[in-house]
């Protein structure tokens, strides 16, 4: 938006320029048209006079005129030419900050519409998270009942003494190889008093 603003300003500038060269052009165009006024108005004051007068006069003034009328024309065509310079410099310019205006535009487009993508997938990426904290709540919740079951079967058996405090896994792990073992051992006694 800042980067449109200036574009935007620098527009306005350069069509100020233009707008200022152009009235610039007028008024030069204007002042021609004041000499020649000028140099009909000496043409008619010579209408007035003798011929011979007539003809005296109007070569000197005609050649004076001639020569501060070619000056001021050679000037006049010269600043036209560097304002008409002028004016295709700012025309090209403006269209140019235009373009960038344009393109600023765009590119501010494609950056809202990959803010909403990523929020899209921000917001996706939350839902899943949320729907894995619920899974992993359900699951630990699950694995905490049978650890209490584990718990709950393995200190019922008859021999095995109740346990201190909270056990770890290691310990629950430990009493379980251990009645695991005593009725492998009685198993196995079992069978040889069977066999004799």
């Amino acid at each position: 938006t800042g980067a449109i603003s200036s574009l935007q300003r620098q527009m306005e500038i350069q069509e100020s320029k233009l707008r200022r060269i152009r009235s610039e052009k007028e008024m030069l165009q204007k002042q021609l048209k004041e000499q020649e006024v000028q140099l009909q108005a000496v043409f008619d004051k010579f209408c007035s006079l003798t011929e011979e007068q007539k003809q005296e006069e109007m070569m000197v003034m005609m050649e004076e005129e001639n020569r501060n009328l070619q000056q001021v024309v050679l000037e006049q065509e010269s600043q036209l030419a560097e304002q008409n310079k002028l004016i295709s410099e700012l025309q090209e310019t403006i269209s140019q900050l235009r373009a960038e205006a344009v393109t600023t535009r765009l590119q501010l487009l494609e950056q809202k519409q990959a803010q909403k993508e990523i929020q899209s997938q921000a917001e996706a990426l939350q839902h899943k998270e949320l729907q894995t904290r619920v899974a992993l709540e359900r699951i630990s919740t699950k694995f905490e009942r049978y650890r209490s079951k584990i718990i709950q079967a393995t200190f019922s058996v008859e021999g095995i003494q109740d346990p201190p405090g909270e056990l770890t896994d290691e310990q629950l792990l430990e009493a379980m190889q251990k009645i695991f073992n005593e009725r492998t051992e009685f198993q196995q006694m079992l069978k040889n008093k069977g066999s004799r």
